[in-house]
């Protein structure tokens, strides 16, 4: 089979704890566009485990727990909204997503711009949060 026909898949998959995860699961589906790949459903409308997909990329995300692995997680706004960690998503139109990321009430961290290296993107912080860098930037594809 041709190397462009072989499926890849994401082998560094970003995971993420919410306070409230059904509502980071919906709020990043709308905006971004990923989707459900797999939703495990926790204890009190928590969720233990969700795996999301975008353009063979994945995130996983849950519930923030009270045990001994969840006790080494904190939220941004429990550091003074600082992170040790941010996300970069390849679209093909930021334009769009920039307006559905408004639209959903994303804190705009940096307005959408065109970049020196060829990109169209922006950052924002999502409803708990976490950072996004959004562009149009594919580095798979710079360095080919």
């Amino acid at each position: 089979m041709p190397a462009s026909q072989i499926e890849t898949k994401s082998t560094i998959i970003p995971a993420l704890r919410y306070r409230n995860a059904p509502a980071a699961i919906d709020w990043l589906c709308q905006v971004f566009g990923f989707e459900r790949h797999a939703v495990y459903p926790g204890p009190n409308g928590t969720i233990g485990h969700a795996e999301l997909t975008l353009n063979g990329g994945m995130i996983m995300l849950g519930s923030c727990k009270d045990d001994e692995y969840g006790r080494n997680f904190i939220a941004p706004s429990e550091t003074g909204n600082k992170e040790t960690r941010s996300a970069y998503i390849v679209v093909s139109n930021a334009n769009e997503v920039y307006a559905r990321a408004q639209a959903a009430g994303a804190v705009v961290v940096r307005p959408i711009q065109d970049t020196p290296y060829g990109s169209r993107e922006f950052a924002v912080k999502d409803l708990e949060g976490h950072s996004w860098s959004v562009g149009t930037y594919d580095p798979w594809a710079a360095h080919e």
